[in-house]
């Protein structure tokens, strides 16, 4: 890994990528989650659960639009900022975010189904299905720091690419591969990797800025 303090600029992956490229990303997460400590593995396998009961809170009982909101509003926020807006939206009205994820919070809160709304295959799509159900086996939130545990690298605020439909289903597959290797359900390891390596990366020169 760099030293600290160096920002390295990064090319994307590619999204097709060899069995040997492949196996790599998935014994990455395999080591991320053996490496994570005996509390950051408790709160890991309980963080979707926690967002679930928020979703729930704030949409008074419509669990699926509170977490359709949430999804939403997780754009390039940090946890503590997406829980912020997400409660504001209920309390004040949707603010503090782009015209279009606004306007995106503002269909679902007047009745719109967040499958109609948010983009389902990715990151946004694959969060708003966790918090709905933590126990689903199928989605996996490949944000920035889930695609550098993968690669094994810090990319820092570079580009990673997660735009492309492709390279998203790749890392989301090793991650499924990495679960089931683990016995565990895919959104587990990642929120489990997620948590052991953001906190890794407190007080580094490092930390991407937001989630």
């Amino acid at each position: 890994m760099p030293e600290q303090g160096t920002k390295p600029s990064r090319k994307v992956i590619p999204f097709k990528v060899d069995e040997e490229t492949r196996e790599g990303y998935v014994r990455n997460v395999i080591d991320a989650f053996g490496q994570a400590s005996e509390d950051q593995v408790a709160r890991g396998r309980v963080w979707y659960r926690t967002a679930h009961d928020l979703a729930n809170l704030i949409a008074d009982g419509n669990v699926r639009e509170g977490a359709g909101v949430i999804a939403a509003l997780s754009a390039n926020k940090s946890w503590r900022e997406n829980e912020r807006l997400a409660r504001g939206a209920y309390n004040d009205g949707p603010a503090g975010h782009t015209g279009d994820t606004l306007r995106k919070v503002e269909r679902m809160m007047t009745g719109e189904d967040p499958e109609d709304v948010l983009p389902m295959s990715a990151k946004t799509g694959h969060f708003f299905r966790c918090i709905l159900d933590p126990e689903d086996p199928d989605p996996v939130v490949i944000d920035r720091h889930a695609h550098d545990i993968a690669v094994n690298e810090v990319y820092g605020n570079n580009d990673r690419g997660l735009e492309s439909k492709q390279r998203y289903a790749l890392l989301a597959h090793c991650y499924r591969e990495a679960a089931l290797r683990l016995e565990e359900i895919p959104s587990v390891v990642q929120a489990v990797t997620w948590v052991a390596h953001t906190e890794r990366l407190a007080g580094t020169g490092f930390r991407p800025k937001n989630r």
